[in-house]
């Protein structure tokens, strides 16, 4: 029996990793007003990110995860994935740019000692989830912007690269044509890549990165670098990330406070419907609300989880070793078309 459970344990992570490799569909989505109230099982290690582009980054991430490796390395390489794809606009290079025409890239990451780096207008580095972990790592600040942060990549061995691809530039011409800039509701403007995880030893790690919103005014920055906006986590509760509209999400604190009411006691998707419905009720008579998307993901230290948006269309990726790799649609207060 013993020389059976030891080999049970030599195996087991290459059984987590195969889980993992494996896609599953999107699981059916609601109508409008539905949300998803049951309680998610909770698994250990576990990984949740944004976007279809969260199932090869959860596949990455799973790839240390599952050998007991800590949360904080498995979101890093995580979401590097999308910021090395060019075939993907909103994260890294190949982002669509400014309306100046500039790439530019802002990421945070956080750990479960609450140690937090962020970079925010960075240019012509291609992995700022990384220089934001040197930031949390190597300085004694929390947040570097511009030349500073791009200085300091430098200084820490990142090399420069231009970062706007043949494709986005084309993209950009075009819309230069017309010069019209209105956020698109969804899947074509999210510009974002968010990850949570949990380890083997219980322990929670977040990173979040992003190009921003397309076309965007020459240094505006959203909500993705912003600890306890699009990112925040506190190891005795859970952690939470955000994307959409990141103005709305700042206004509103938003991953903060999804992490305030899991304390409080809510599950992860009470937490996060609550914070949107704020949302939605501080801009009702607002200019954004014609355009406001917004949504979170939410993960609590049981390693339950869950996501809601305002409208529908969001997803997310979830990684664990009983499920495997798979794309889940989160519940939503309005249809699309509202």
């Amino acid at each position: 029996m013993i020389t059976t459970l030891k080999y049970y344990y030599r195996l087991l992570p290459v059984i987590l990793i195969t889980a993992c490799n494996t896609t599953q569909t999107s699981e059916k989505g609601q109508k409008a007003g539905e949300v998803k109230e049951e309680t998610k099982e909770a698994v250990k290690p576990i990984v949740i990110s944004t976007w279809n582009h969260g199932l090869p980054a959860n596949e990455e991430a799973w790839k240390i995860l599952s050998k007991g490796g800590k949360a904080l390395d498995a979101v890093e390489q995580g979401v590097r994935t999308a910021e090395a794809d060019p075939a993907n606009h909103t994260v890294g290079i190949g982002g669509f740019p400014d309306r100046e025409g500039n790439v530019t890239l802002d990421a945070c990451i956080m750990d479960y000692q609450s140690n937090c780096g962020s970079v925010a207008f960075l240019q012509n580095i291609k992995h700022p989830i990384s220089v934001a972990r040197k930031v949390m790592e190597k300085t004694p600040h929390v947040m570097l912007t511009g030349e500073g942060a791009l200085q300091f990549a430098i200084q820490q061995g990142f090399k420069e690269e231009n970062l706007l691809t043949p494709e986005s530039k084309k993209a950009y011409e075009e819309w230069l044509q017309q010069s019209d800039y209105t956020p698109v509701v969804n899947i074509e403007n999210h510009d974002t890549i968010s990850m949570l995880a949990i380890d083997q030893e219980g322990n929670i790690s977040g990173a979040c990165t992003t190009s921003g919103a397309a076309w965007k005014m020459y240094g505006r920055v959203g909500d993705s670098p912003i600890i306890g906006a699009g990112l925040f986590l506190d190891n005795e509760v859970g952690g939470a990330a955000a994307t959409g509209l990141g103005e709305a999400i700042i206004r509103t604190a938003g991953s903060a406070m999804v992490v305030e009411l899991m304390r409080q006691g809510k599950s992860p998707v009470q937490a996060c419907k609550e914070v949107v419905e704020r949302i939605r009720e501080k801009h009702k008579n607002h200019k954004d609300m014609e355009y406001l998307q917004v949504g979170f993901i939410a993960i609590n230290k049981q390693g339950e989880y869950g996501g809601y948006s305002l409208r529908s269309g969001f997803n997310y990726a979830v990684c664990d070793s009983k499920k495997g790799n798979r794309l889940e649609d989160a519940g939503f207060k309005l249809s699309a078309e509202n």
